[in-house]
């Protein structure tokens, strides 16, 4: 009778384990698709596409920048991401950090820029992913701000 039961609870144990880590492990991908939206969006030139996607991105520097990038940044071709550094990749509770993203398309040298993304919640509860605000280009070669600050 004992031996049942303990492999049951193994069993139920397994899976409780499973759930969390796959629910953590789609955080990464939300954050991914969540960028990759907000960079055709630029790719199109679509600067309200952009807006709407960015949750604090209302003050007029911002506003700016997101304009500005639109229109320099317009392009032809499907998005390719040559490199993505997710500082908030695997976070177990709330983190506000920059993700650098490498990209190019058709005809163009790849592109650097930094998204502030914030994840809320925990792996338990569940978490949110928003994007905050995207930078204007920046060297192949630089990081991204150090102050997540939006």
């Amino acid at each position: 009778m004992k031996r049942p039961v303990l492999i049951a609870v193994a069993v139920i144990a397994l899976l409780a384990i499973s759930f969390v880590v796959a629910r953590w492990l789609n955080n990464d991908t939300v954050e991914r698709a969540k960028v990759t939206e907000l960079l055709e969006a630029q790719i199109r030139g679509d600067a309200d596409a952009m807006l709407r996607r960015l949750q604090a991105c209302g003050d007029p520097r911002c506003v700016a920048v997101v304009r500005d990038n639109a229109a320099k940044l317009r392009g032809d071709g499907e998005l390719k991401i040559a490199l993505y550094q997710s500082q908030t990749a695997h976070a177990l509770s709330s983190r506000t950090r920059f993700t650098r993203v490498v990209w190019f398309t058709r005809g163009r040298l790849t592109t650097v820029q930094c998204v502030l993304v914030r994840r809320r919640g925990n792996v338990l509860a569940g978490a949110t992913v928003s994007l905050l605000r995207v930078t204007a280009p920046i060297g192949r070669e630089s990081s991204c701000p150090s102050n997540p600050t939006p």
